[in-house]
C-alpha cells in the first residue's frame, strides 16, 4: 500500500496589492529641485507624522492622495489619523493640496493634485511655486529651421509714365450716421402701425433709448419691450414710448471679465485646505489650512519645523510634542 504524504507544497508568498493610481492628471505632484531621500528628512516630526510622511514621499508622482486610499495602505492608522497627519505635514511646510484648471477653450475641468516637498517649505515659498505651476507659458516665437529660405523682398516694377490726374470735384463731408438707438425708434413704426414717430420725435427720445443700449440690451429686446401690451389706441405714441422708456429700463448689469489676451500667462490654480477641502487665494491659506482648520486642535499633537528656526529650538518644539504624547 502506498504511503500519502501528508506534507502540503509551500505556499507561494502573497504579494502586497499596488498603491491605487489617481486618475491622469490628480494625485500626487512631487516639487522640483529636492535632495536626494534621507534617512534623517522627517526625525523631527512625532512617529505618525513621521511614518505618514515616509510612505507619501515614496509614493510615486499621481499616486491616490485622498485619505481613505492611505488608510488603506496603512495598517497602524485609521482615516481621521491619516486626515490629522497630512494636516499636521501641511503645516510643517510638506505639502498642499491645489485645484488645477487643466484643457481649453470650453473643454476645461478641475483636477485635484496633491503638491509634495520632502524639505519643509514656508508660505512664501509655497505661494510661488504654486502660482508658477498654474500659469502657462506665453508662446513664443520660433525661427524657422535654416533650410527655409527667407522672404525675398518683391522686386521693384519698372516705373510707368506719370499721368496727370484730372481734376474732380472735393466730395462734400459725409452726414453723420444715424445710431442704433436712432434706428430702433425709427423702426417702431413698421413693427406697430401704433408706434409712427417723426424724425423729432425720434431725436427726442433717442438719448434714453440709447441708456436701454448701454445696460447690455439689443435693439430687438428693446423693440419687444416697447411694442408688448399695447392699449388699442395710442393717441400719442412719443408720450407713450417716454413713459415706457423711463419705466422699464433694465437694471443695470456688470460686465463679464474680459477674456484672456493670448499670449499673457494665466492664472490656473487655486489651493484648497488640506483638511477640509474650502478653495481660496494662497494668503488666506495660511500653512496649507483655512480659518477654521488652522484652529488648534489640543488633542492631535503637531511638531512643525517651520524655516528660519534654529536647531535647538525646533528640538525644544519636538521634544514638547512628544511630551504630550506620552501624556495621553
Amino acid at each position: 500500500m502506498a504511503t500519502q504524504h501528508t506534507s502540503a507544497a509551500p505556499r507561494t508568498p502573497a504579494l502586497s496589492r499596488p498603491y491605487p493610481m489617481a486618475k491622469p492628471g490628480y494625485g500626487k505632484r512631487s516639487m522640483p529641485d529636492q535632495p536626494v531621500p534621507h534617512a534623517e528628512d522627517f526625525a523631527l516630526l512625532p512617529a505618525r507624522e513621521r511614518y505618514i510622511a515616509g510612505f507619501v514621499d515614496h509614493l510615486p508622482d499621481g499616486a491616490s492622495m485622498d485619505v481613505k486610499s492611505l488608510a488603506k495602505q496603512l495598517p497602524l492608522y485609521g482615516q481621521q489619523a491619516v486626515g490629522s497627519a497630512l494636516k499636521a505635514l501641511s503645516v510643517a511646510g510638506h505639502l498642499r493640496r491645489v485645484r488645477c484648471l487643466v484643457g481649453e477653450g470650453d473643454q476645461v475641468r478641475w483636477v485635484f493634485r496633491t503638491f509634495w516637498s520632502r524639505t519643509a517649505r514656508d508660505n512664501e515659498w509655497w505661494g510661488s511655486h504654486l502660482a508658477d505651476e498654474g500659469r502657462e507659458p506665453a508662446p513664443s516665437a520660433v525661427a524657422p529651421p535654416p533650410w527655409v529660405p527667407a522672404e525675398e523682398e518683391p522686386e521693384a516694377s519698372p516705373a510707368t509714365p506719370a499721368v496727370p490726374r484730372q481734376r474732380m470735384a472735393e466730395p462734400g463731408p459725409a452726414p453723420d450716421a444715424p445710431s442704433p438707438a436712432y434706428l430702433a425708434l425709427a423702426r417702431l413704426g413698421r413693427t406697430e402701425p401704433r408706434l409712427v414717430l417723426s424724425a423729432a420725435d425720434c431725436a427726442v427720445l433717442e438719448a434714453r433709448a440709447a441708456e436701454w443700449l448701454d445696460r447690455g440690451v439689443d435693439t430687438d429686446y428693446l423693440t419687444r419691450a416697447l411694442t408688448a401690451r399695447l392699449p388699442a389706441q395710442v393717441d400719442s405714441p412719443v408720450g407713450l414710448l417716454r413713459r415706457r422708456l423711463h419705466d422699464k429700463i433694465p437694471p443695470h448689469v456688470p460686465p463679464a471679465p474680459a477674456p484672456s489676451v493670448p499670449g499673457e500667462p494665466v492664472h490656473r490654480t487655486l489651493p484648497e485646505c488640506t483638511r477640509c477641502g474650502a478653495p481660496g487665494r494662497p494668503e488666506a491659506l495660511p500653512d496649507g489650512l483655512c480659518r477654521a482648520c488652522h484652529r488648534p486642535d489640543p488633542t492631535e499633537p503637531v511638531a512643525a519645523p517651520l524655516a528660519g528656526l534654529a536647531a535647538s529650538d525646533v528640538r525644544a518644539r519636538a521634544g514638547h510634542v512628544r511630551e504630550l504624547l506620552r501624556a495621553r
